[in-house]
């Protein structure tokens, strides 16, 4: 699926957007429906995260159909909660998968892959 249109469709289903265009006409991110939207990105990070720690720790890392469709479930939230906060803030997902790229790109030509620092 086309990331734009998945953004698209996301936000029909976000339930505080009737706030959307004061967030971007005001451009402000002092609203709670932005903010319920950086904490599902955290929230729903934790749960993926969660998930894959229990496998590690009771599975030794190995995993079936059902806990692969548990992760990915997971992961799909995360996917929408980004793309809902991208769009928030007046992005594009395909910009902002392109943005990342370019950054990764531009770091693998410099030989700057590992390390810490956003301007490495």
């Amino acid at each position: 699926m086309d990331f734009d249109k998945y953004q698209k469709l996301a936000i029909k289903t976000d339930l505080d957007a009737e706030f959307l265009g004061e967030v971007m006409e005001k451009h402000s991110l002092n609203t709670v429906a932005f903010m319920n939207k950086v904490l599902g990105v955290v929230g729903e990070a934790g749960e993926f995260a969660d998930k894959v720690k229990k496998i590690m720790r009771d599975k030794k890392g190995e995993f079936n159909d059902e806990d692969r469709e548990a992760i990915v479930k997971e992961l799909g939230d995360v996917l929408w909660y980004v793309a809902v906060v991208a769009l928030y803030l007046g992005m594009p997902m395909s910009e902002l998968a392109g943005k990342k790229n370019e950054k990764l790109q531009s770091r693998m030509k410099r030989n700057a892959l590992q390390g810490s620092g956003d301007d490495r």
